[in-house]
């Protein structure tokens, strides 16, 4: 069968490529076409855009980049058409995916979603158009199927992806990592500042000056794959930081704590049971408007799937130096810290086990058969 998969960002090229497997395991002539990264492509199939190509960030970013977003859907829906495949399959990223599956519904293609739009962060309106448009959803936060069961729609929940993304890696070898990174022998603290140059220039800042007044940790920044060191050099300067590029999961796997910019990386940082502030700072035009759309109490995955606050948030205009010295040493105190792992272990309990992207694939192929 011909699989048409759209990802964006590197969580759903992360997210994508484990699918793929699934799916290459459960079909074995799947021909499968797809717009992600390097991860999908090392899988195999054909990659027809990279996600670096549409990586904005907040409200005015994206208004700013209109007429480059409206020719990439133009050019998907195009290339949709001339693949002619059995499903297309959505990634999260759903400023873009329902805007493709609205179209492709209305042309007769199949439509299954993997990873939900957050609607139910913002917009629970866009529910309606998400039952019209997507056969089959499938989500990875345990409290998402009963918030679409409010609304008579039936979904899969099929576990969260990190779970086998984490459990299935390398051991690292610390010894080998901190000569590699000459990172001597002190406790690592990780910074992990996201993956857009918007959001890392606003955090990274901030982040780094905790170097000098905690100086018996050694901090480590975790590059993304979309950025390069000459980038993250020019805000670093002279700071005394190491840096590591796409080995996010081997620094968290060795940090004592980390400072985290809110997105998927709060879940993986509590998944490797690291202690964590969470932090995020957008445009103030972007925070104001945001502020006004979303209802959420909270804004780390951690949080939401525990519905408390388990990590501290320090968001916009708590985002500052003082704030963050003083979040850092409460996570670095011995009595939170073991209050904190036991939050840590009912998290994982919650997330449903391992197998998420075999569970999607083996229902995406029974949908088809």
């Amino acid at each position: 069968m011909k699989y048409y998969i759209i990802a964006g960002e590197a969580s759903g090229d992360l997210h994508g490529s484990n699918l793929m497997k699934a799916l290459l395991k459960e079909d074995e002539n799947a021909n499968i076409r797809f717009w992600g990264g390097d991860l999908m492509q090392s899988v195999g199939g054909t990659l027809v855009k990279h996600y670096k190509e549409r990586s904005f960030m907040g409200f005015v970013e994206v208004l700013m980049n209109l007429r480059k977003i409206f020719g990439l859907i133009s050019f998907c829906k195009k290339d949709i058409e001339e693949f002619q495949p059995d499903v297309v399959i959505y990634i999260d990223n759903s400023g873009f995916n329902l805007r493709i599956a609205k179209w492709a519904r209305e042309k007769g293609f199949v439509n299954h979603y993997y990873i939900s739009p957050q609607v139910w962060a913002s917009r629970a309106s866009r529910v309606k158009s998400i039952q019209r448009d997507v056969d089959q959803m499938y989500v990875i936060l345990p409290f998402e199927k009963e918030f679409y069961k409010k609304y008579e729609y039936d979904v899969h929940f099929v576990g969260h992806p990190l779970i086998d993304a984490i459990s299935d890696r390398e051991l690292v070898d610390e010894a080998n990592f901190r000569e590699q990174y000459r990172l001597g022998d002190k406790p690592i603290i990780a910074l992990l500042p996201g993956s857009r140059k918007q959001e890392i220039t606003k955090m990274l800042h901030v982040m780094l000056s905790m170097v000098d007044e905690f100086s018996n940790y050694q901090f480590v920044i975790a590059g993304a794959p979309s950025q390069q060191y000459k980038f993250y050099k020019e805000i670093i300067g002279d700071k005394n930081v190491a840096f590591v590029n796409n080995q996010t999961y081997d620094l968290l796997s060795l940090s004592t704590a980390a400072l985290v910019t809110s997105g998927t990386a709060t879940l993986e940082t509590g998944l490797f049971k690291v202690p964590q502030v969470v932090c995020y700072k957008g445009s103030n035009i972007s925070y104001q408007i945001a502020k006004r759309i979303i209802t959420l109490e909270y804004i780390s995955l951690v949080n939401l799937i525990m519905d408390r606050q388990v990590v501290k948030e320090l968001i916009q205009h708590d985002f500052t130096k003082e704030n963050l010295s003083k979040e850092l040493k409460n996570i670095l105190d011995v009595e939170k810290r073991t209050k904190l792992f036991e939050d840590y272990y009912e998290l994982e309990q919650g997330l449903g086990g391992k197998g998420a992207s075999e569970n999607t694939a083996k229902l995406i192929v029974q949908a088809l058969s």
